[in-house]
């Protein structure tokens, strides 16, 4: 089958999960053209499954060299933990996800193991407690929100009806603070478990991307095109960003305004990030 190359997944917006015990979807999901396809080993997966699951996945990349794929383990502490890094050796898989990090050892522990960047989800108070650590591990490649296990965990109880989910607020700013601060590609959003609901799947990935993140975990392939279409600037700010770039190059480095507005450091360095999405591709 013709696959994408691997995914940039520092500039990837959309990740897609699929289930490992269902190979014959694997093909399918990277023909949807997602950023990143994740296969699932974890909660998509019954333990009566886990091996051969994980056998599964293995063999439809032997049948398919060219594809490429992240995949997400079981947690550390679990029995399957240590034969899925070795599994993540192989060269069709280009990262590990990493449920319920809570330490930069663990991190160190992928990545010693599989050899494979890591992309560690934050979704207990003990992965918040350690999440500077964590995002500044080497071999830490993106922070992802884990949002329905910390809300079980903390006792949250998000309102369906708000796309800002509020709740989720506090800890949505720790990912984005803790990226910043260790150098790293903004964190990836969690799900959105109303498939059917584009409208509102589209006005939670603004809100993402209006608090800092920069993707959005997705639970079906129809929910690509929503959270694309959320995190590509609008050709109005392009072309706003395109004015500013054109206006500070002709400055030579001094004040410049810029319709009746001037035009400093913050606002040239936004955008700079805007025609950065655009003009250099996810994938």
């Amino acid at each position: 089958m013709n696959a994408p190359t691997a995914p940039n997944l520092a500039r990837a917006r959309t990740f897609l999960f699929v289930p490992a015990s269902r190979p014959e979807r694997i093909g399918k999901a990277i023909a949807a053209r997602p950023d990143v396809v994740i296969v699932d080993f974890e909660d998509a997966v019954a333990p009566a499954e886990k091996v051969s699951a994980r056998a599964a996945l293995l063999a439809w990349l032997d049948a398919n060299p060219t594809a490429r794929v992240t995949v997400r383990i079981n947690a550390a502490g679990t029995s399957w933990h240590e034969d899925d890094l070795v599994a993540c050796r192989h060269a069709g898989i280009v990262g590990v996800v990493l449920p319920k990090a809570e330490s930069a050892a663990q991190i160190a522990h992928v990545v010693d193991i599989s050899g494979k960047d890591v992309l560690p989800i934050i979704e207990t108070g003990g992965g918040l407690q350690m999440l500077a650590e964590i995002a500044k591990a080497p071999g830490c490649a993106r922070l992802v929100f884990g949002k329905l296990d910390l809300a079980v965990e903390l006792d949250l109880v998000p309102d369906e009806a708000d796309p800002e989910e509020l709740v989720f607020l506090p800890y949505r700013a720790m990912l984005v603070l803790a990226s910043q601060r260790a150098n790293l590609p903004a964190p990836v959003d969690g799900v959105f478990t109303a498939i059917g609901d584009a409208t509102a799947l589209g006005r939670y990935a603004g809100r993402a991307r209006r608090h800092g993140f920069g993707g959005v975990l997705l639970i079906h392939p129809s929910q690509i095109g929503p959270v694309t279409t959320a995190f590509t600037p609008l050709p109005a700010e392009v072309e706003w960003a395109r004015a500013v770039r054109a206006a500070a190059e002709a400055s030579g480095g001094g004040v410049v305004v810029l319709d009746d507005r001037m035009i400093d450091a913050p606002v040239i360095a936004r955008a700079q990030r805007i025609l950065a999405a655009v003009e250099s591709p996810a994938g």
